[in-house]
């Protein structure tokens, strides 16, 4: 069972702060006036505002399109919304999509494996490897994403096919990326930190003319880690072009170039459940191991406004992904007499770890992905009677190509557990050619959703998606040799929303969503003949801006459940008589708490269960789903120019795999944060991981459940120049 949540008393008092003030303002909301100017002031709720920010940083969003496709206000989405905005990022001195991720509760991590590289995330219990998207366009490369050309990481909790089509479990991923204003600035920053770690990024935006402009976005970076052997060097540039601002016509294209030559990381093998209590800079590779990725994605947008009340917009996407892996990792534990231990029950032993050696195994391929994605959205606002409508219709229409080539590398040699040996490939090692993989899958989809508004206090959002998916999948050694799939869903949403003042927002939803068994364009032997799993989804939530509209609270309770999961059976066939259940709650807190004191905080709770299964995990906890998350990052500014800040990330324990034999324990990371800001310029001081803990940060099932370690204390100092 997970430990349960044990906070540290700065943790308390932490949350005692944030607490505190909100409950105090909550007694103060004052109900809905009577008089006629009342009556006649619209009722959506007023977004968060922070009009005494003494250096402009700001962690509030108003809106956000992952909600709804269009900007839409975060209180009339009836489904928990994160925003972790372009300020948050900077401030944490954020380089990945994953540190973006640390600041959303009920988000774990998980790591690669087999064909899956790049981020692996899970979103309350069930993964959201395909539910990643890039300006709404869903964003399939096995690649590791990087923050420098984004505006904000939007997360939206909950099943979600009705907007987004296949997948979204429990919920998606939008990358919001920055767009040409009109108006020239630039900004140039450079980051120096501890254990060799070096990166630069530059965004120029120019006018062209009054209704046009450019902008570019660039990063390059070699960053090592507090782990032996580790290093990433990666670049990327993202320029775009907009014409038409502020016109009825506008037309947007941007393009996204990145480079990746990291190292690979599988982390640490299992010893009687737990990861393997060694030096946590141990790594467990071959030295001339590498991932080599090239991203190049292509999107248009035109936007055309027809009147107040109709608006049309039409968006392409292109996008070609490559993964170039030679990645070798522990696969097996052996004894020194040359007994090989269970792995699938955790490697249980008495043995010391100097008696216990680690076989190296590869994981080679090449994979290439593609992906041709249009949509169409023609959004319309009219009357019937007294209600108030505004009508999305739309068409999607996607073409997804996915190539692996995998090769084994046969002889490797076997290391001490303990004390790893860094080596290159021996020259015995030989390699030879596995299956080539190759999937096509085609999306056909039209949708509808409706947001009514009654009257001042009450508000319905509903709406339905048909989606046919066509997939196929050959093999040239790997069984199936050849399998096909049709699935036809439709997905539906709705939500009831109720707010009695311009603070106060109440909702109750539901969702659905569907995972064909060709979902990711891979598929498991035996698997070809099902249906799709099908997911639902209950929430019922509110929303609250407090403090003068300073500081904005949410808190929700769900219930999903995936009502026909696949199981694999005692003779090895897979049905659907499954069930998987998370039930949640979540609480929230973005904004000011005062002038000089700012916050962005979440906790999450699940209780995820595999009520029913045929493959002995019936009653276990779902992989990578931890009871207790947490993540506060609060900042204080003074002395005019100077801002300090940091907070607590915490993780309750978490199991590899469903069969609950490997665990990683729960943990407390501290980061902290120095700057002294200046109109041209701004210096940065981050800590990450303060107190040095050791904790691991993603967990991979394969081989017995590997956990990858987190990072060690580290320092960045970081130096922007403004022009």
């Amino acid at each position: 069972m997970p430990t349960p949540f044990r906070a540290s008393s700065l943790q308390t008092a932490l949350l005692l702060a944030l607490t505190l003030p909100a409950a105090a303002n909550a007694q103060g909301v004052s109900p809905p006036s009577d008089s006629s100017d009342a009556q006649t002031k619209p009722k959506t709720l007023t977004s968060v505002h922070v009009t005494g920010s003494v250096l402009g940083n700001d962690y509030t969003a108003d809106t956000s399109t992952v909600g709804a496709k269009v900007p839409t206000s975060l209180r009339d989405i009836p489904q928990t919304v994160v925003v972790v905005n372009r300020d948050l990022l900077d401030a944490q001195g954020a380089t990945s999509l994953q540190d973006a991720l640390r600041n959303v509760p009920g988000i774990t991590i998980g790591a690669a494996e087999g064909g899956q590289i790049g981020n692996n995330i899970n979103l309350r219990g069930f993964t959201a490897r395909t539910d990643i998207y890039l300006d709404g366009f869903r964003d399939p490369g096995q690649y590791y994403r990087d923050v420098f050309d984004l505006d904000a990481v939007e997360v939206l909790k909950g099943p979600s096919s009705m907007l987004f089509g296949r997948g979204s479990t429990g919920g998606v991923i939008n990358q919001v990326t920055k767009e040409p204003e009109l108006k020239s600035f630039g900004t140039v920053s450079a980051t120096v930190g501890t254990s060799d770690r070096y990166r630069l990024t530059g965004d120029i935006n120019q006018p062209l003319s009054d209704t046009s402009a450019a902008r570019l976005n660039i990063y390059g970076q070699d960053m090592h880690s507090t782990r032996d052997v580790l290093n990433n060097r990666d670049a990327g540039l993202a320029p775009s072009l907009r014409f038409g601002i502020g016109t009825p016509t506008q037309i947007t294209l941007s393009a996204l170039l990145q480079r990746n030559h990291d190292m690979p990381d599988y982390g640490l093998p299992p010893i009687n459940g737990r990861p393997a209590h060694v030096n946590e800079k141990n790594w467990y590779g071959l030295t001339d191991d590498r991932t080599i990725q090239s991203v190049n994605a292509f999107n248009a947008r035109l936007e055309h406004t027809f009147s107040d009340n109709v608006n049309l917009r039409t968006q392409l996407q292109y996008s070609q992904y490559r993964t170039d892996a030679r990645e070798t990792a522990a696969n097996s534990i052996v004894t020194s007499t040359g007994v090989t231990l269970n792995r699938t029950l955790g490697n249980p032993t008495n043995l010391p770890l100097q008696d216990l050696y680690a076989q190296l195994a590869s994981h080679d391929r090449v994979i290439h992905d593609k992906l041709l994605d249009s949509q169409t959205d023609l959004v319309t606002k009219f009357d019937t009677g007294s209600w108030q409508h505004t009508l999305i219709t739309g068409v999607e229409l996607a073409r997804e190509t996915y190539n692996n080539q995998t090769y084994t590398r046969n002889g490797l040699p076997l290391i001490s557990l303990l004390d790893p040996v860094y080596e290159a490939t021996p020259a015995n090692v030989q390699t030879t050619v596995g299956n080539y993989a190759q999937s096509v899958g085609k999306t056909a989809a039209i949708y509808a959703n409706d947001s009514i508004k009654f009257n001042d206090q009450w508000m319905v959002v509903a709406g339905v998606r048909r989606d046919r998916f066509d997939a196929h999948i050959s093999n040239t050694i790997s069984a199936p040799a050849y399998a096909q799939q049709t699935a036809s869903f439709t997905s539906v949403r709705g939500g009831v929303i109720y707010q009695p003042s311009e603070k106060q927002s109440y909702y109750v939803s539901y969702g659905t969503s569907f995972n064909p068994v060709l979902e990711q364009l891979t598929l498991t032997n035996g698997t070809q003949n099902l249906a799709p799993s099908k997911n639902r989804s209950y929430e019922i939530g509110s929303k609250w801006n407090l403090l003068d509209d300073m500081l904005a609270i949410n808190a929700a309770l769900y219930r999903l459940e995936q009502t026909n999961a696949r199981t694999q059976t005692s003779s090895g066939e897979y049905t659907l008589d499954g069930n998987i259940r998370v039930r949640g709650a979540e609480l929230g807190a973005v904004g000011h708490i005062t002038k000089h004191w700012q916050i962005f905080s979440g906790y999450s709770y699940m209780d995820g269960k595999i009520v029913k299964a045929s493959d002995g995990t019936q009653g276990n906890v779902p992989a990578n789903t931890p009871r207790h998350t947490l993540s506060t990052w609060s900042t204080y500014t003074f002395a005019e120019h100077w801002e300090a800040g940091g907070g607590p990330t915490y993780m309750s324990q978490r199991y590899a795999a469903n069969t609950d034999k490997t665990s990683v324990g729960g943990y407390t990371r501290w980061d902290a944060m120095v700057a002294y800001h200046q109109p041209s310029y701004d210096i940065r001081l981050n800590l990450l991981n303060l107190a040095n803990k050791r904790y691991f940060d993603a967990v991979i099932p394969s081989d017995g459940g590997r956990a990858v370690p987190g990072i060690g204390r580290t320092a960045l100092a970081t130096f922007t120049y403004k022009f």
